[in-house]
């Protein structure tokens, strides 16, 4: 069954123009979805095509999860891949080819039961303790540039922190703060 969240996420991204000199023509891939990944915590890296001819792929998947893993309990779970879809498009909506930098993505429960008593902003029931957000940083491009990006798509929760330089996305409701 194809929820609507990802019916509206391939929707948006084949409604992009490819002709002429825009930019974003480029940068897609015909029945290919890829991201570049790096984790600050653990210095890994991953560039993944995680979509192909219609398919998940699933060792790309697993790739990507294990660097998306929490770094403090070394623990991994699938990444919702509604998720990866709206790093895949934000990407192609600010014109980047470049590697996202991650700054949070799984959080163990223990973790982030830690995280929250110990810092602002965290959420005691994070979609981060289930593979649906992330917090990322994209060199190169301006983190207001990337945060309005990301709310243009209307897909799931944004959030902006311009002191901490990253923004939050995640796959659940829309909203934002």
């Amino acid at each position: 069954m194809i929820s609507r969240r990802n019916l509206l996420l391939s929707t948006a991204a084949l409604a992009i123009p490819l002709s002429g000199s825009n930019a974003l023509a480029a940068l897609i891939v015909p029945g290919e979805r890829r991201l570049s990944l790096y984790n600050q915590h653990t210095g890994e890296s991953v560039k993944a095509v995680y979509w192909a001819d219609g398919e998940f792929i699933h060792d790309e998947l697993v790739a990507i999860s294990q660097v998306l893993r929490d770094h403090r309990t070394d623990e991994a779970i699938d990444i919702d891949t509604a998720l990866l879809d709206q790093l895949n498009l934000l990407q192609a909506k600010v014109a980047s080819n470049g590697r996202y930098e991650i700054i949070s993505a799984y959080r163990a429960p223990r973790s982030n039961a830690k995280l929250y008593s110990s810092t602002e902003g965290v959420a005691s029931n994070s979609y981060h303790m289930y593979g649906r957000a992330i917090d990322v940083r994209l060199p190169g491009v301006e983190l207001k540039y990337l945060h309005s990006a990301a709310l243009d798509m209307y897909a799931g929760g944004v959030g902006y922190y311009p002191d901490s330089r990253f923004i939050h996305l995640d796959s659940g409701d829309i909203r934002n703060w």
